[in-house]
């Protein structure tokens, strides 16, 4: 059975003793101790923190960290990107990066909220930490649109304080959040 990507977005930059490194790294060790497999944009700041949690979970196998770097060249990826996936897009590549089965958001700048927009426009499940500065708190509990994705629920970026909120939500609604974005929609089509 194939193992559920999570994508985590979010600043490129943080300090390591800063609160959103923790989340980050919190989060990808949740993410994988809960049987996912994490993407990022494969640079540094929370993708960095993400992976190197994702490492320290006691379930761990090579192939957990998937690394979309912007660039051609393989190296740009963090130390701790299993699989690395070059695209030479630059920015243009945070749609493949919110191309998972779900994405997570900590904190972030405009790069984090383009790839939101974009993850909302393919139907993605979206969690969002609020207890730090950045998109995600700005983000956590709104809709970014008046679309309707899903009747069902209540669709919204679901907003969150720990982990266990953020898995929580994930097991929750994964199984609602399926939909695949086959085209933009017009009145010609």
């Amino acid at each position: 059975m194939r193992r559920k990507v999570v994508a985590v977005i979010g600043d490129s930059r943080i300090e390591e003793d800063s609160i959103k490194y923790k989340i980050a790294f919190e989060t990808g060790k949740a993410l994988v101790e809960a049987g996912y497999r994490v993407q990022t944009g494969g640079l540094d700041g929370v993708m960095k923190a993400v992976f190197m949690g994702a490492h320290n979970a006691k379930n761990y196998r090579e192939g957990d960290t998937i690394a979309i770097i912007p660039s051609f060249a393989r190296d740009n990826a963090n130390d701790c990107a299993d699989i690395v996936i070059p695209t030479g897009l630059d920015v243009m590549r945070n749609g493949i990066v919110v191309n998972a089965d779900a994405v997570v958001i900590i904190g972030g700048g405009a790069g984090t909220l383009s790839e939101a927009a974009l993850a909302w426009s393919l139907y993605r499940l979206i969690i969002a930490y609020q207890n730090v500065d950045g998109w995600s708190r700005e983000l956590a509990g709104k809709r970014l649109d008046g679309r309707v994705r899903y009747k069902e629920i209540d669709d919204k970026v679901y907003g969150v304080e720990d982990v266990s909120d953020m898995i929580n939500i994930l097991k929750r609604y994964e199984e609602v959040y399926v939909r695949v974005h086959k085209s933009i929609k017009t009145k010609e089509n």
